[in-house]
């Protein structure tokens, strides 16, 4: 989990650049204090929507909903990478649409755990990418305290985030990282099992959200703060906020080992705001 964190956090400062010279943006004004409320009523619309169809055990149409967000999510990735390689042609067009339509038959086709994890790694960047440019510091600050209040209460209070999960899980939507914890193990073949349980499952699972939150920070401190970058590419709150990021989820992965299902964001956006603070003041101290 740490690897796929660190995969996701580099590659949505990659990314970010393709994505700029793109100029896809989810906000027009980065700095407005507005875009965080809007994101979380997209997020407990959309969550609400999902928990509904579960509850009338709508199967199919989840899988339709999520599937079309899928495609649309790889679009916009490939969008940036192809137009920032070829210009925004028919051509260029017809690349994007094609890969858009691979990848996502591919993860409903053949969803094995570790094409999940590489497509998902992709997914994560991308979308952190172009959250990340379109907020500013301040705005993603207090995206990632409100997502980690709302997580916790979710996961821990009402709960809704775990049967949210199974029904994710059962669907075998490709929506979340699955780790292994033997080589012989299929998630085609045997899913997850019941994450409110507590009993012993094969592999571990952490939502994709969980991953791109704490990125999102990585990429809006690399690219709305001015200073010493390392090697040219990063500077010293972005690499904070990754050293951050990896604390929280040494702290994640040990309750995790309870075996009970764990808020993830709480430990994740913490250790992520603590590093973006302590490598924002050693630039200002470093200037």
């Amino acid at each position: 989990m740490p690897l796929l964190l660190i995969a996701v956090e580099l590659g949505s400062l990659l990314l970010s650049l393709p994505v700029q010279a793109s100029g896809i943006v989810a906000f027009q004004d980065p700095q407005s204090v507005a875009n965080p409320v809007i994101f979380i009523g997209i997020l407990l619309g959309f969550t609400a929507i999902l928990l509904i169809l579960i509850r009338y055990d709508l199967k199919r149409l989840i899988s339709a909903i999520i599937g079309i967000s899928i495609f649309f999510t790889f679009a916009y990735i490939f969008a940036a990478i192809v137009f920032a390689a070829m210009g925004p042609t028919d051509l260029a067009a017809l690349v994007v649409l094609v890969l858009s339509i691979l990848a996502t038959v591919l993860l409903y086709r053949f969803p094995e755990w570790y094409v999940i994890d590489v497509l998902g790694v992709l997914i994560g960047a991308g979308v952190a990418s172009i959250f990340g440019v379109s907020l500013d510091i301040i705005p993603v600050l207090i995206l990632l305290i409100l997502l980690a209040v709302y997580d916790a209460i979710s996961v821990y209070k009402t709960k809704h985030m775990i049967t949210l999960a199974e029904g994710v899980i059962d669907l075998k939507t490709p929506i979340l990282f699955v780790v292994p914890k033997r080589r012989d193990y299929s998630f085609i073949r045997e899913g997850i099992g019941k994450i409110a349980d507590g009993g012993e499952r094969a592999a571990f699972i952490i939502g994709m959200g969980d991953m791109i939150m704490p990125s999102m920070l990585v990429v809006s401190a690399n690219v709305f703060l001015k200073g010493w970058r390392l090697a040219g590419l990063i500077n010293l709150p972005a690499l904070g906020a990754i050293i951050g990021s990896l604390a929280g989820m040494g702290v994640l992965l040990y309750f995790v080992n309870s075996g009970k299902p764990q808020a993830g964001l709480p430990p994740l956006n913490g250790g992520t705001i603590l590093g973006f603070l302590a490598g924002w003041g050693l630039m200002m101290v470093v200037g």
